[in-house]
């Protein structure tokens, strides 16, 4: 992990695999070892694409960033590393779009969880 040089990412996956450990919660270990991983190959995820997958009330964990392509009419809950300005607008209409962190200390179980990349 010494290869990260973003202190919000280190600590971000630090955080992960603490929870991943205490709650037996593998689908964070999992988003930790994504993001542990050289940033080109992080998660770039559409709109249209959560749209495609996701089910009401559930929530969707990308291991990357949000882009604002596609229309999203589903009401769902998405976290994810960062949102561009667009996606951030989109979902601000329909759902809840929050930080990785703040899915982590609502959810340390990781149960109603979907990953998407």
């Amino acid at each position: 992990m010494s290869s990260k040089t973003n202190p919000r990412l280190q600590s971000l996956i630090a955080e992960l695999r603490t929870v991943a450990g205490e709650s037996d919660a593998g689908v964070w270990r999992d988003i930790a070892d994504r993001l542990a991983k050289p940033r080109r190959t992080h998660a770039e995820v559409n709109l249209g694409r959560i749209e495609r997958y996701a089910r009401e009330d559930e929530t969707v964990v990308v291991p990357g960033k949000v882009l604002g392509s596609g229309v999203l009419e589903t009401d769902v809950t998405i976290a994810a590393v960062d949102f561009s300005s667009t996606a951030r607008r989109k979902i601000g209409q329909v759902g809840d779009a929050v930080t990785l962190e703040e899915a982590l200390d609502s959810n340390p179980e990781g149960s109603n969880v979907r990953v998407i990349r």
